[in-house]
């Protein structure tokens, strides 16, 4: 089989030329987007160099963007108009800057937020026993009535859990984390969806744990292709986002919640139900933990309601594995910090959250209804009260070239590579993020925007053959 094997003109290092030509060859196509770039060795023997310098030279292009590696597959060359890392973004841009970000997925802007902080830091300002708690080593998995807290405000979201089997830790990407490390030994194999968060991505790879990429659709994940990937790739847990798939918004029916349930005990791996979005109005279904208790853990953040920064999050395990979890989580940070956890249960006790919640939950909805109005023709997927929409692109029209171009026009969203698990071909498609607009007329400005687009694209927009 014929690998690419480029010519290094002997200037410099071996490792910065090899990475220089590795750009060169994707900007003029010769490595076309999605191209796998030759395995190390075979690499390193044609060119008559060490395996260490091909490890910093793709290592070297995947820095400049150039690059992805994926856990057990190999290095891709990116997709131009697709961001460089996953989290690169996770920023707001400026509200005078022009730009509508569209990429994030962030609750929908609201004064509120800063006023019900400055209100729960006043609270524990004037009570002394916070204080001298803030300042002191506490339990692993947080304070008791920390934890009776965040229950009680779970149960108002529809996810009444016993506080003994909440432990507090520091948001959603957190509990992925710990759930990884307690669950999984380096080079045990994790499924997921085909598209699936980019956090768990990037967990996957620092951990060095494999990916097995299952099949799924509007349902949620296909139970049969999953039981093949099993017999095929045996796994030791499944990540799975049930109520709210990211991105393309898919919900999991209650039969294949079910009929997975029956899977994962038959076959005995473990559930990470990631469970951030429980405040979506919908049709009741039930959790997987009140389906399998003894082999889920479940993960909740209240980043989606009173703010990212926060990084409060909160995850409901097996009390059998509780021993587990806190010792990974002694070892990376010895406990959640007790400042910002007290901040939001006093946030919560103060009846600040629940009014927050109620708005946002009116505030999403309108949005939503505008959003799937104006991009109606284009055939959105989405969840009343969501954060985004999923949005197939029309035709034959190139994901690249659609993001470049709407982000020439202040529109920013999300290509589909991201959420790309393993060697996964990235569908054309992209997400739309209609909560992180800084305000209604923001948001109609860009779906407008987005509308144009698609309905009359630049002719460079189409792929050409």
């Amino acid at each position: 089989m014929t690998i690419w094997i480029p010519r290094l003109p002997g200037h410099g290092p071996r490792y910065r030329e090899l990475a220089d030509a590795i750009a060169a060859a994707a900007a003029s196509g010769e490595l076309p987007a999605g191209a796998k770039l030759p395995p190390q060795r075979r690499l390193a023997d044609a060119l008559g160099v060490t395996v260490g310098t091909i490890t910093r030279a793709y290592a070297l292009a995947e820095q400049r963007g150039v690059v992805s590696a994926r856990v057990g597959s190999g290095t891709y060359v990116r997709d131009a108009g697709a961001p460089h890392q996953a989290f690169d973004h996770v920023r707001r841009v400026a509200p005078d800057s022009g730009i509508v970000d569209l990429s994030l997925s962030l609750p929908p802007p609201h004064p509120q937020r800063e006023a019900s902080l400055a209100n729960a830091m006043r609270s524990i300002q004037h009570d002394p026993e916070l204080l001298r708690a803030a300042i002191d080593y506490q339990p692993e998995a947080g304070q008791h009535w920390q934890r009776e807290v965040i229950a009680g405000w779970l149960a108002t979201l529809g996810r009444a859990v016993p506080a003994d089997e909440l432990l507090i830790n520091q948001g959603g990407m957190h509990g992925i984390y710990l759930s990884l490390s307690a669950l999984l030994s380096p080079g045990e194999r994790l499924a997921a969806e085909r598209l699936t968060y980019p956090g768990l991505i990037s967990g996957l790879q620092q951990l060095s744990l494999k990916s097995v990429a299952v099949a799924h659709d509007e349902e949620g994940i296909d139970i049969d292709a999953l039981a093949r990937a099993f017999e095929q790739q045996p796994f030791r847990a499944l990540y799975v986002m049930p109520d709210c798939h990211n991105p393309t918004t898919a919900r999991l029916s209650e039969a294949r919640r079910r009929a997975l349930v029956a899977l994962a005990r038959e076959r005995q791996f473990w559930l990470i139900e990631d469970d951030i979005h429980p405040q979506l109005d919908a049709e009741p279904v039930t959790p997987l933990y009140r389906l399998a208790p003894e082999c889920t853990v479940t993960l909740f953040s209240v980043a989606k309601v009173l703010g990212g920064g926060l990084r409060v999050g909160a995850m409901r395990a097996p009390l059998a594995l509780h021993g587990r979890l806190t010792a990974a989580l002694r070892a990376q940070s010895w406990m959640p910090p007790p400042l910002m956890a007290s901040l939001v249960c006093r946030w919560i006790e103060s009846g600040d959250a629940e009014t927050l919640l109620r708005w946002q939950r009116d505030e999403l909805e309108w949005r939503f209804d505008h959003a799937m109005e104006r991009l109606g023709e284009f055939s959105p997927r989405g969840r009343r009260g969501g954060f985004y929409l999923w949005l197939p692109l029309p035709g034959e029209l190139r994901t690249s070239h659609v993001v470049a171009q709407l982000q020439a026009q202040q529109v920013n969203v999300s290509s589909a590579e991201s959420f790309c698990l393993g060697s996964v071909a990235a569908p054309q498609a992209i997400r739309v993020c209609i909560s992180a607009a800084e305000s209604r007329e923001a948001l109609m400005r860009a779906l407008e925007t987005i509308a144009s687009t698609l309905g009359d694209p630049d002719p460079m927009l189409w792929q050409t053959v």
